[in-house]
């Protein structure tokens, strides 16, 4: 309904899902141990993009391709809604953070830089500065010690999997 992806787009959230890894990180930056939970229907990866108070912020993805909001299916938005739970309850174990935000953006105006529905899950600390302060490219290393942590945190919960 409202499309700005290229044509020819080669989405980068499509490839983590199918397990493809870019080994000069020019098209893939995330990499298969960033995943800390996998169902049919959404991956949830650590980001790539860390903000200076927020390390090891989560994105859920659709392991199917939807542009955006108004491209995405409403069952599927729900099940995204539910992991953000499980993220939340996961961030607030694992980081002892002091809260949740959740951010999503749809089309150049709303700041979508990736053609592919992402919803992010930040954990927050009181002054944190998260919307004064700009993100940078993370390491690879730095976020496999997040992930791992997190991914833990799930195989322990398998019980919320319902």
């Amino acid at each position: 309904m409202y499309s700005h992806m290229p044509p020819n787009y080669t989405c980068p959230f499509c490839l983590v899902v199918q397990g493809f890894e870019d080994p000069n990180n020019k098209l893939v930056q995330s990499k298969q141990q960033d995943i800390v939970y996998q169902d049919e229907h959404v991956t949830a990866l650590v980001a790539t993009l860390w903000w200076p108070n927020n390390k090891g912020h989560v994105i859920i993805i659709p392991n199917g391709h939807y542009e955006n909001i108004f491209d995405l299916p409403l069952d599927i938005a729900a099940h995204i809604h539910k992991i953000a739970q499980q993220v939340s309850y996961a961030l607030k174990d694992c980081y002892k953070c002091d809260g949740i935000s959740t951010r999503q953006h749809n089309e150049p105006g709303g700041s979508q830089d990736v053609w592919h529905y992402h919803l992010h899950v930040y954990p927050r600390y009181f002054n944190d500065n998260l919307y004064l302060t700009h993100g940078s490219l993370s390491d690879p290393a730095a976020r496999a010690i997040y992930a791992a942590n997190l991914g833990e945190w799930f195989q322990a919960h398998t019980y919320l999997k319902r």
